[in-house]
């Protein structure tokens, strides 16, 4: 995982052919450039490096949290696997039902089609996300019209199975989206992700827009899903604390590139990167006899369109050194499976949580 791996690590990243079996997603070196156009003829001046040649997998069955400030390029690497966006460059290999490992990044839109059934979106905002003069039937049993169910019947009842699962009631597919609440329009918009049995579901942070105590119902209610149907997550998010509860492994983004990946609980109590101490800090703890101690960040967030030369945190970072304005630090596993990209990560002592 991270921007650039070592030799001795090259094993993470292998040809298509010889991808783990319990690896469903493999990202390698993805780029998302978009150009920067100006003068009469639009000429491209430069380039939004929104994501910047990342690396990282989920196994089957596991959830990887991907968490960053906002601008850091979260959403659209999520929209580079669902393809909603072409990748400028760089691998997505998924595997499909038959076993075998297929290149997101390069297929064309009548290719990409077939393998839309496989990997399904929740989205951040459920009622931007639902068609206000469409019914609940109709909303949940489109993807299902679509990929060739046109027995009315036969949808109206696997609506009603889904309804069940979400913990809505049957009757309720007659009704519109205005008649529901924020928590569930969540849970049409997790049925209608459902509707085609998919094996990976990318999660755009599917709870930012609730209430905290419903937040929590609708992540249990996700790992419920998860554990009962076998479900993959990407689960793209900013708040580190909804992303310990659901997460398996979390990667930290910033400008572009991921500058952490580990564990859940190896990157919470033993972080590496001064940037995922910084994110952590600010996590709330819910114990008023523990006093606060966020670490502050001097500074912006650089642009992705002119990012610094060297490590991207260093006109941030309070332990940055001349190396760091110059080079590019490497990834490096420190620890199984607990990646870092940090010159000076073996002489400083972070504090988790």
């Amino acid at each position: 995982m991270g921007n650039q791996m070592p030799s001795e690590n090259s094993n993470l990243f292998s040809s298509s052919t010889d991808l783990p079996p319990e690896r469903i997603l493999e990202v390698q070196s993805l780029r998302k450039y978009f150009p920067i156009r100006k003068g009469f003829i639009k000429k491209t001046v430069g380039h939004v490096k929104s994501v910047d040649g990342i690396n990282f997998h989920i196994n089957e069955g596991e959830t990887l949290g991907l968490v960053g400030e906002s601008g850091c390029g979260k959403t659209t690497t999520a929209r580079c696997i669902l393809r909603a966006m072409k990748p400028t460059e760089g691998k997505i290999q998924f595997k499909t039902t038959d076993g075998s490992h297929t290149d997101l990044a390069t297929l064309k839109e009548d290719q990409i089609r077939s393998l839309r059934t496989d990997i399904q979106m929740i989205f951040q905002d459920p009622f931007a996300s639902l068609n206000p003069r469409m019914n609940i039937l109709d909303l949940i049993g489109e993807p299902m019209l679509v990929n060739g169910l046109t027995n009315r019947k036969q949808r109206t009842e696997k609506v009603a199975e889904l309804l069940k699962m979400v913990g809505l009631r049957p009757e309720y597919m007659q009704r519109f989206p205005h008649a529901f609440s924020g928590g569930q329009r969540q849970r049409i918009v997790i049925a209608r992700a459902l509707a085609l049995k998919p094996r990976l579901v990318v999660a755009d942070e599917p709870v930012s827009a609730l209430d905290v105590s419903v937040q929590a119902q609708v992540l249990n209610l996700m790992l419920e899903l998860q554990q009962n149907l076998n479900l993959t997550y990407l689960f793209v998010a900013h708040d580190l604390s909804v992303v310990k509860h659901i997460s398996d492994r979390i990667a930290v983004m910033y400008v572009g590139k991921i500058v952490e990946s580990a564990p859940t609980d190896s990157l919470f109590n033993k972080p590496k990167h001064p940037y995922t101490a910084a994110l952590l800090s600010a996590v709330p703890v819910a114990d008023p006899r523990i006093r606060s101690q966020m670490i502050p960040l001097e500074g912006d967030v650089p642009s992705p369109a002119s990012p610094p030369n060297g490590c991207h945190f260093h006109p941030r970072c309070p332990y940055a050194s001349e190396i760091c304005k110059k080079e590019e630090p490497n990834m490096q596993e420190i620890e199984p499976m607990h990646f870092v990209s940090c010159h000076h990560f073996k002489d400083i002592q972070l504090k988790g949580i």
